[in-house]
This record gives structure tokens, C-alpha cells and sequence, in this order.
């Protein structure tokens, strides 16, 4: 079914952010069709007065344009907080290239985050802008798994996109996220990413609202050995699976001779010739148990 499309008029698109990796947020459209099945985002569908389903709806945000774009010189940007800034949509609409044109030339710190290879398309407008970062969630190399979770390209796509990017000097991520337990192979993924990126981000998945009974069914009907462990982890807050895959990727990256963090100022690091490793599971309950292994930070 095709998702129901329409215009909206914005007061502004950008918005002061409490996000760690920027100052402002920007988010050219409302709704996301990629339709991923574990979105975080889905709870913005109750600010929206729709009756679709999360992915079956998408509105096209018109702002004025930026009045003197220059203020915001040196300040962290972010596109795709709550919508992918790169949807098919886009290729069409073309307001993620507006607001990158509104903003060429401010002195912005531009960061974007997608699951798309459209992005290819702005590739020479974005590297114009001082320290640009790109990143591309990617949770498993099958394309099956992909397709059940989400209607975004495929997996090879977005490494190719990814690839290109590197090679253009702009500085990559490949955002491990969200980790399926027993599913997401996160070592297979970091030893294909490695040579095209500059950070690589580790998330767990973390169910909480209307998804939650819905990614449980398809662990019961689709991975039944997996149900106990998601049980464990979903219904009694089970912190155990998380702290041995810590651990085992501390000792895999060490392997690599990858920096393995556990801190949340990646962002700001200098450009690394190889890429730093940043866990994000249960962010502070994870630095205390790896503190308590002597690990700490790396």
C-alpha cells in the first residue's frame, strides 16, 4: 500500500536539541516509510493526528527559509533524529537538498543519519561543509532479516553509499543498531565496515511501546529457540547477554587493534585513521559493570 502523502506548512526546521551528538535537529519530514518494525520514532505518530500506521504516512514539511543561516556557524547539526532525511520521498520532494542548500556556506556542523543511498545524490554539497558526518544504521547482513524489518535499501546498498563517502574524504559511521539478541552478528558486521568508516556505534535493542508485543511474536513465530533469552532480557530486565557481548566485543576490538569506548564524546574526536568502536547498551549501567571488570573507559 502506498503511504498517504501531504504538504505542511513549518514555522522553521530547526529545533534546539537535547541529543548528545548535536545543538539543533532538523527533520524535513514527518512520519517515516521505511516503516521499521522497531522504531523508536513510531511514538510520533500520536503528535500527528493519524490513523495510518507507522510507515503508511508521510508529510512534506515547508519552512520558510533560514534567515541568516551564519548564526548557526559551529553548531552541531543533525538531520534524521526522527525520520530517515534520505526516504524515496525524497528523491521527489527534495527538501532534505533545500535545507542543505539553506545551509551551505553557514559554517554548520552537519551531521546525517540514514538507512538510503540517496544520499549519493548531495554527496559533493555535503563534503562543502566543515567536518560532515554520515552515518548508516545497518543490524545484520541478511538482506531476509533486512526485509522483515524494514522497507529501506538494502544492506550491500547502504555499504556501497558508505564506501563512497569515505573514500570522499567525509567522515563515515556505520551505526550498529538496534543489535537483535542471538541475531545481529555485530563481529561479522564491524569486520565488513571497518575499512569504510570512522566510527562504528553499538546500540541494543531496547522494546518498550506498541512494538514490543509485536517484535516478541515474530522472536516466537520466526526464532523460537530465541523467545527464553528475549523473555529474560524484555519481560524480567535481564542485564546479562548485554555485559558478555561487551565484554567479548572489548576483547575482539582489541584483536582488530580497534579503540573500543564506552564514553559518549565520540563525536567530537579527531578524525581517527581507524575506526573507534562506541558502545551505547544501557549506556550507564554498562560503563559500571565494565568499569568493574578494570576495563573502565579505553
Amino acid at each position: 500500500m502506498e503511504p498517504i502523502i501531504r504538504a505542511v506548512e513549518a514555522k522553521g526546521i530547526l529545533t534546539k536539541s537535547d541529543l548528545p551528538v548535536s545543538d539543533y535537529s532538523a527533520n524535513p519530514y514527518v512520519g517515516c516509510t521505511h516503516g521499521c518494525r522497531y522504531c523508536y520514532a513510531s511514538f510520533m505518530k500520536r503528535f500527528t493526528n493519524h490513523q495510518e500506521p507507522w510507515g503508511g504516512f508521510l508529510d512534506v514539511k515547508y519552512w520558510p527559509e533560514i534567515g541568516n543561516p551564519q548564526k548557526y556557524a559551529g553548531k552541531e547539526v543533525f538531520l534524521g533524529s526522527v525520520t530517515d532525511p534520505y526516504l524515496p520521498q525524497e528523491a521527489e520532494y527534495r527538501r532534505t537538498r533545500a535545507l542543505l542548500e539553506q545551509l551551505a556556506g553557514s559554517g554548520v556542523k552537519l551531521s546525517i543519519a540514514t538507512k538510503s543511498d540517496l544520499v549519493l545524490r548531495d554527496l559533493e554539497l555535503i563534503r562543502t561543509f566543515p567536518g560532515a558526518r554520515v552515518s548508516w544504521s545497518i543490524n545484520t547482513l541478511d538482506e531476509g532479516f533486512k526485509d522483515d524489518m524494514d522497507r529501506a535499501v538494502s544492506i550491500e546498498r547502504r555499504f556501497a553509499a558508505m564506501e563512497e563517502f569515505h573514500r570522499a574524504g567525509v567522515r563515515t559511521t556505520c551505526f550498529i543498531s538496534p543489535i537483535f539478541p542471538g541475531i545481529t552478528d555485530v563481529e561479522a558486521i564491524i569486520m565488513r565496515a571497518r575499512e569504510h568508516c570512522n566510527l562504528i556505534w553499538l546500540e541494543n535493542l531496547n522494546l518498550r511501546g506498541g512494538f514490543k508485543g509485536d517484535i516478541m511474536g515474530y522472536i516466537g513465530r520466526r526464532q523460537p529457540r530465541l523467545l527464553s533469552l528475549y523473555r529474560d532480557i524484555y519481560e524480567r530486565g535481564d542485564m546479562g547477554y548485554w555485559e558478555l557481548l561487551d565484554g567479548r566485543l572489548r576483547e575482539f576490538c582489541a584483536r582488530l587493534g580497534l579503540d573500543y569506548v564506552t564514553d559518549d564524546d565520540s563525536m567530537r574526536r579527531p578524525f581517527e585513521a581507524t575506526p573507534v568502536v562506541v558502545n551505547y547498551f544501557y549506556h550507564e549501567r554498562i560503563k559500571k559493570s565494565a568499569g568493574k571488570g578494570g576495563g573502565g573507559r579505553a
